[in-house]
């Protein structure tokens, strides 16, 4: 009987790749190896994509294959010889071309014949028998998280604190274990902090611990990015003639300066005196400035504004767009 084709065998295109190639073999090995298939039949075609395979993944021998085909180099031979002049797909007069190729012997070839599947797949390099040999690496702990609440001020200038934490063992039991943590100044509400190892242990190197911080809000300071506001009353009198008004900040009480005519809702800002992530990373604070009407007003008080209100020639509406 005639041999098939060597592409046909393995059911790839004249044009596969070496790895599809590969691909190809390994499925019919795992499909008719006698390791995995007793059915009659199995044998032979396990031997047929051997062969296959043996001359296939040999760029040599499948050069020589593409051009010749099963007759064998006919034109290596001199004249009158039987196998002169053999075409591609015809057997040659007395010629065996699997000889040429060697087909697992002597003559090269992988010798997959004499092998069995387990050693064959773990040869091709996968596979599920060759995975299965493998040895499994020890398995890295798992990452863990935990909340830490913090005061404003603690989360503005940094902090150590100590905190207990749980950590699973790969048993499903749980350690407890206290911990230093140190807080970057700045920390900003949401952040997390990453403690290397300290996470749920494994097989192999433990996990990390993730911080995730969560900020008490202030009684009068409000954050927006690294800048700090505060809001500062001040009476009709010190915004119509200016006034120096003390206000709190990160680093204490400052001074400062209401220019005369100052309107509620003005932004005083103080450079460099919001939050310092770094020594030129340091955002402002914005004093803001509220306009406090006093609550009640005796007679001689309100004669007296009266009077006030008489001599000003102001309209604050004058400018206003329904005017």
């Amino acid at each position: 009987m005639a041999k098939r084709d060597y592409y046909e065998v393995l059911g790839v295109k004249r044009s596969a790749a070496p790895d599809e190639i590969r691909s190809a073999y390994r499925k019919l090995a795992r499909k008719y190896h006698p390791d995995a298939n007793k059915a009659p039949g199995a044998a032979a075609k396990f031997n047929e994509a051997t062969e296959a395979y043996d001359v296939l993944s040999d760029a040599e021998k499948r050069k020589a294959y593409d051009r010749y085909g099963h007759a064998g180099p006919g034109a290596g031979f001199g004249p009158g010889h039987p196998g002169a002049g053999a075409g591609r797909g015809q057997p040659g007069a007395g010629f065996d071309f699997s000889e040429f190729f060697g087909g697992g012997g002597r003559g090269g070839g992988t010798g997959f014949a004499g092998m069995s599947l387990d050693d064959i797949l773990q040869a091709l390099g996968g596979g599920r028998r060759g995975r299965r040999r493998e040895q499994r690496a020890p398995q890295r702990g798992g990452d863990s998280e935990t909340h830490l609440t913090l005061d404003f001020l603690q989360a503005i200038a940094g902090t150590s604190t100590r905190i207990r934490i749980s950590r699973q063992a790969p048993d499903g039991s749980e350690q407890q274990e206290t911990i230093e943590v140190k807080i970057p100044p700045g920390v900003k509400d949401g952040s997390k902090i990453r403690v290397r190892g300290k996470g749920a242990l494994g097989e192999g190197s433990p996990g990390d611990l993730y911080i995730i911080v969560d900020i008490r809000p202030h009684a009068y300071f409000r954050r927006e990015g690294n800048d700090i506001y505060v809001s500062v009353p001040i009476s009709i009198t010190e915004a119509a003639l200016g006034a120096k008004v003390d206000v709190p900040t990160l680093d204490g009480t400052s001074t400062v300066t209401v220019p005369p005519g100052t309107s509620g809702g003005r932004k005083l800002r103080l450079r460099g005196k919001g939050v310092r992530r770094g020594q030129a990373d340091a955002g402002d604070l914005y004093v803001v400035i509220q306009i406090v009407p006093p609550p009640s007003l005796g007679e001689r008080e309100k004669q007296l504004l009266t009077q006030l209100h008489g001599l000003i020639e102001f309209d604050p509406r004058a400018n206003c767009p329904w005017r």
